[in-house]
């Protein structure tokens, strides 16, 4: 287990670094005031109604980058800060967070995949550590013979959901931020200067799934290798 607790160190120092950077941009973007005055809220409801959603509400919820599309209760859930400040970090993350819900009006294709697995990857994701852990352990005391060896196959395709969960995620946080990007710049609700902001806080915020999908991916790789040089 000592390869696992290498991959795990490394991606732990990426994705330390990463979310790290990304506060660190939405901070600064957070003094990017709006030319146009309009807060978070504003810019959410004024681009639901642009795309001809009217079915979506926008609500504040608690905390910081908690921010989130509920297609469940039809709710763009914006953190309180994003919801009610008035500055270029604010608007990206409301516009991308629309963007998820225009996915949903429009039947995005990687947002369906993704909404139609989400129960079994919960599921997968609670017991794939666990079952991995049992079969490496009833393998490694030679409990009940090639039993252990079955145990871990399926530990393995249940983190294989997970990894493959992540890698759906992408396309789907990609495209809602391209969505929200060109909504601001064809609608005219912000300058060149706060576009850039706009970009730069969400091209950050996309890279915090991608170190999470990989990180995810070498784990799988490596349990592959483990179970291969076993059989």
């Amino acid at each position: 287990m000592f390869g696992y607790y290498i991959i795990a160190g490394i991606f732990f120092l990426v994705s330390w670094y990463v979310s790290n950077k990304l506060k660190s941009k939405f901070k600064e973007y957070s003094q990017v005031h709006l030319q146009n005055g309009m807060s978070g809220k504003e810019i959410a409801e004024k681009m639901l109604a642009d795309n001809g959603i009217t079915d979506v509400k926008v609500v504040s919820v608690a905390g910081k980058l908690t921010d989130h599309y509920n297609p469940a209760d039809k709710t763009v859930n914006l953190s309180e800060p994003v919801y009610m400040q008035r500055n270029a970090a604010a608007a990206a993350v409301a516009a991308h967070e629309c963007g998820h819900a225009v996915q949903h009006a429009t039947a995005y294709s990687w947002l369906k995949m993704r909404s139609a697995i989400v129960p079994a990857v919960g599921v997968a994701s609670k017991l794939s550590n666990f079952v991995i852990m049992a079969g490496l352990i009833m393998t490694a005391m030679n409990i009940m013979g090639a039993l252990g060896n079955v145990v871990f196959f399926i530990g393995i395709l249940l983190f294989a959901a997970t990894t493959a969960f992540a890698f759906i995620t992408l396309p789907v946080e990609y495209d809602a931020s391209n969505r929200a990007l060109a909504w601001l710049e064809s609608s005219n609700m912000v300058t060149p200067q706060e576009h850039d902001g706009a970009k730069d806080a969400l091209k950050w915020a996309a890279r915090t799934y991608v170190v999470a999908a990989l990180g995810s991916l070498a784990t799988l790789l490596y349990f592959i290798s483990i179970f291969m040089g076993r059989r």
